[in-house]
């Protein structure tokens, strides 16, 4: 290759890479464009807003939106804002995910460490989980919720993302402990460790990037759930996703964009802090089982 035909091909290079970088540039800006609008628009008075327009810098701060959105907003009949609405969340939320986690993680480790006639049958049953819609068990699941006296409740709310979680986090973590050679198990068998010795002491240690993964999901998916959160709560136990939808469609009153926004926000940042925080983590997980060996 001659000089002229290297600095040529060096030039190509660079005109693609500017082409790349330039069209990824505008996707990111398409992309978060409707979260500056919403921040923006939190953070600007009404009169402001009425008098602007969406993409507008504000020209004065004001956070008096945030807080009557958290504080005094009302939802419905009741004027306290999302407060109430955001602990309820918090309350059913954080016990679902531990729970669902755990559990998957002891089915993922008897479907592989500890197989049996029939265990491939079992995993394919709970794999059709994945793909029923939620509409199909509201009925079944609002009279099993009334058979244990638990409709209407916070626990009834953990037992729903629970049993719906499961066949995901088994899916996860039976893809993940596939790739630990059953002869660690058989050899701590000999050594004299029992089921949950192995499981305590060899397996979890291991399921670190596996556990973030389940985590980030149900997390996600539970905190960010609506249908199962109208269907069986109400009143004060509504989660922030239906008080949320009953800020927005409330009609008494002046409608308050700013505050609109602001409400949103509060409502997806447990979620947003839990992709930024561990979200890099989230793709090292599932592909840490693709290979076995």
């Amino acid at each position: 290759m001659t000089g002229h035909e290297r600095t040529q091909s060096v030039g190509s290079q660079r005109v693609g890479r500017l082409i790349v970088y330039t069209l990824l540039i505008l996707f990111a800006l398409y992309y978060l464009m409707p979260l500056f609008v919403m921040v923006a628009t939190s953070v600007k008075s009404l009169d402001e807003i009425r008098a602007g327009n969406l993409l507008a810098l504000p020209r004065q701060l004001t956070f008096e939106a945030w807080a009557k959105a958290w504080a005094s907003a009302c939802t419905g009949v009741d004027c306290s804002g999302l407060k109430g609405n955001f602990m309820n969340s918090v309350s059913f939320v954080v016990p679902a995910v531990v729970i669902s986690t755990l559990i998957g993680a002891f089915n993922g480790y008897v479907l592989t460490q500890w197989r049996f006639r029939g265990s491939d049958a079992m995993f394919t049953l709970l794999l059709v989980g994945c793909f029923i819609p939620f509409q199909v068990v509201l009925l079944p699941m609002a009279q099993t919720l009334g058979w244990l006296g638990i409709a209407n409740s916070t626990a009834g709310l953990v037992f729903v993302h629970v049993v719906y979680g499961l066949a995901f986090t088994t899916l996860f973590f039976r893809n993940f402990y596939v790739s630990i050679p059953t002869e660690l198990t058989k050899a701590a068998r000999i050594d004299g460790a029992g089921f949950f010795t192995i499981f305590w002491r060899i397996i979890l240690p291991l399921s670190p990037p596996i556990i973030v993964v389940c985590v980030i999901w149900q997390f996600t998916q539970i905190w960010n759930d609506f249908l199962f959160g109208v269907v069986f709560s109400s009143g004060e136990r509504q989660p922030i996703t239906v008080a949320l939808n009953n800020l927005v469609n409330t009609s008494t009153g002046v409608k308050e964009y700013n505050v609109d926004m602001a409400a949103a926000i509060i409502a997806g940042l447990p979620t947003l802090f839990v992709y930024i925080v561990a979200g890099k983590y989230f793709l090292r997980g599932l592909t840490a089982g693709a290979v076995k060996g």
